[in-house]
């Protein structure tokens, strides 16, 4: 199997909690290697450009606008099975259903407010990596 990368996010309310430091510990004892690592703070632009692909479900505004409202840590992570691998970490998306020990069950509050964010496909992760990073931002 070879390497692959995925897009992580710690989104502001983990951010402003303080969790940015569990979360990458937990990156880390799980054998991922973040080549890429920034903090930034989205404009509406930039969230809406993001998150494009749900402009049409009922949650996309509440969604950006969550998105502006704090900095925001992004990376790119590397292993075998990244994305997989990423997705099981992080738990499911609404934080009452994620399994414990998860990143989402730990952090998260909300379907909205659920700490991280991560890719879902690999062609996901590419649109999603080059979103946040130009080639000379990512380590080889």
């Amino acid at each position: 199997m070879s390497l692959e990368r995925t897009l992580a996010l710690v989104k502001p309310d983990a951010l402003k909690a303080g969790y940015t430091g569990d979360i990458i510990k937990v990156i880390e004892s799980n054998g991922f290697r973040i080549i890429g690592m920034k903090l930034i703070h989205l404009s509406k632009k930039l969230a809406e450009g993001f998150y494009a692909v749900h402009r049409e479900r009922p949650f996309f505004g509440p969604l950006t606008e969550f998105m502006q409202s704090g900095p925001i840590v992004a990376m790119i992570l590397e292993r075998e099975d990244a994305i997989r691998k990423w997705r099981e970490v992080m738990g499911a998306t609404d934080p009452l259903k994620a399994a414990e020990g998860t990143l989402r069950k730990r952090f998260g509050s909300s379907i909205q407010n659920n700490a991280t964010h991560g890719s879902d496909a690999p062609e996901t992760a590419a649109f999603e990596t080059k979103y946040f990073f130009s080639e000379l931002e990512i380590l080889s």
